[in-house]
């Protein structure tokens, strides 16, 4: 079969005249004759065997087959237009795309707050986010998987090329469920109290290097989990008891469904980073991370 010409024009001369309701209408939107589109149309029913256009009343309404066909076209002049934008974008620097890594242990509001402003000045870039735990977000950045880490806790590693930002330091609370048994011991707690019951522990997602594990209770019996918020509904389902972020979990020490308990030896504070590699030179990179610093420091 002859395709020569199903082309952009052809469909955009459909596009306009299911948007218009009419020849006349769609011709005047594409700054044409309404005769030059009728022979578009003729041509392309002849060329595919299909009738595209049927009258009701003074307006042209599509077949199933016109529809068909224009709903798939669509999606060619949807592609088209995205890829005109982007290589224009790449023309002045801004990259097409930016992969970003989120630590599970973050909130991700505050950080999708500004994707979305970011977004709504460059609708052109794509957003691709992963969330990691622990080594694994540094991984994903050193081994190029993503151009973007936030979150990522200390220590930073001994990387040559890597700029890294103090964004945040959490406080972290060992909490359990507010009718867990060890709230019947006497506190501060000691570590033989903590060993007789389960711990939730989240996965670092680290793949090609040894998994990290922070704020382990030695000798007790471990839950594991995904992420952060798998390990606040673990607690919540008093599974077990974890170390959270308090700032994640203030809402459950408001309302009593957690209670944080006096363990001093427990590690109190994180320091998180954001991180990228120095020779990414794309401004949207450069872009977002200053809003991102921004938004971090000021709320410090």
């Amino acid at each position: 079969m002859n395709t020569s010409l199903l082309t952009l024009e052809s469909l955009l001369v459909l596009d306009a005249i299911e948007r218009r309701g009419s020849f006349a209408a769609a011709a005047e939107q594409l700054n044409k004759v309404p005769s030059a589109l009728s022979y578009i149309v003729q041509k392309l029913e002849e060329q595919l065997g299909v009738t595209l256009f049927v009258r009701q009343g003074r307006r042209s309404v599509l077949t199933p087959a016109g529809q068909h066909l224009l709903e798939e076209g669509r999606k060619v002049l949807s592609a088209v237009s995205k890829i005109t934008e982007q290589t224009q974008t790449i023309a002045h620097g801004w990259e097409p795309k930016i992969r970003i890594a989120i630590d599970s242990i973050l909130d991700n509001k505050k950080i999708f707050d500004v994707i979305a402003d970011f977004l709504y000045e460059h609708p052109s870039i794509e957003i691709d986010i992963t969330e990691e735990v622990m080594n694994g977000t540094w991984e994903s950045l050193i081994d190029d998987e993503v151009d973007l880490v936030i979150g990522a806790p200390e220590p930073t590693p001994n990387q040559q090329g890597l700029r890294t930002v103090k964004i945040e330091t959490l406080n972290l609370l060992l909490v359990v469920k507010a009718n867990h048994p060890i709230l019947q011991y006497e506190q501060p707690l000691g570590k033989n109290d903590l060993r007789q019951f389960r711990t939730i522990v989240v996965h670092d997602s680290v793949k090609g290097e040894i998994p990290r594990s922070s704020n382990l209770i030695e000798d007790s019996q471990h839950f594991f989990v995904s992420s952060v918020n798998q390990k606040i509904d673990a607690v919540l389902a008093g599974i077990g008891m974890g170390f959270l972020p308090e700032n994640r979990i203030q809402p459950y020490l408001d309302s009593k469904q957690f209670v944080s308990l006096d363990f001093p030896e427990a590690v109190k504070t994180c320091d998180l980073f954001m991180a990228w590699k120095t020779i990414n030179h794309g401004k949207g990179l450069k872009n977002l991370s200053e809003r991102l610093e921004k938004i971090f420091l000021s709320t410090q």
